[in-house]
């Protein structure tokens, strides 16, 4: 019997805006200022060398690396602030939230670095048992197997007693199902069909009535 309710947390409770406004326009703009470059040439650079250490490196995900790699001073997390009003919560989800937190516990899966999460978070949380961060929590670069193994072992339950639900085909679908799990592909944009894809969480809410 299914207990707890696992979301993914960027494209799925709140747009990428925020996070694509740290990498490719903050982030850039604080590396120009420090090389006296154009901010068009240094998001081509940074962009460069975010393909050169590639997705499947944790470092590629860690704002503290790149600081140090870029020898920016401060803290990631004052630009972090800086780009947090950018979140952005989709519509439909504080109600649905409200309303499967009265019966089920529910918990954020993320790949997002725990900084991020928290600011994406910010106005969710009271919703919100547990927030997993694959990369800051477990040195896992995305939500493999490994990932939902650790969840179970933290909460105490079986694959047969969580649903996870995601805007990654890959990582949010097909994965957890490896790993047991009932998952659902939120395809906000409506370009899949099928028995566990759905067009928003309203969906996602009625599998459980």
């Amino acid at each position: 019997m299914i207990k707890v309710l696992s979301f993914d947390v960027d494209g799925t409770l709140v747009d990428k805006k925020f996070a694509d406004g740290f990498w490719n326009e903050g982030l850039p703009q604080l590396y120009a200022k420090k090389e006296g470059i154009s901010f068009e040439e240094s998001r081509e650079y940074l962009q460069e060398r975010y393909d050169e250490i590639g997705e499947g490196d944790l470092r590629w995900y860690l704002p503290e690396y790149w600081y140090n790699e870029l020898g920016i001073d401060g803290s990631p997390k004052d630009l972090i602030g800086e780009y947090a009003c950018e979140v952005r919560i989709f519509p439909e989800v504080p109600g649905v939230l409200e309303r499967l937190s009265k019966r089920y516990t529910l918990i954020a899966s993320s790949n997002a670095p725990r900084a991020f999460l928290e600011e994406s978070l910010k106005g969710l949380f009271c919703y919100f048992k547990h927030a997993f961060s694959s990369t800051t929590d477990f040195g896992m670069v995305r939500k493999i197997p490994e990932f939902y193994f650790n969840v179970f072992d933290i909460l105490n339950i079986g694959p047969g007693e969580i649903a996870h639900v995601g805007d990654h085909f890959e990582f949010d679908y097909e994965v957890p199902r490896k790993a047991g799990i009932t998952s659902y592909f939120l395809d906000r944009a409506g370009k899949r069909d099928g028995e566990h894809v759905l067009q928003d969480l309203e969906e996602f809410e009625e599998q459980f009535d």
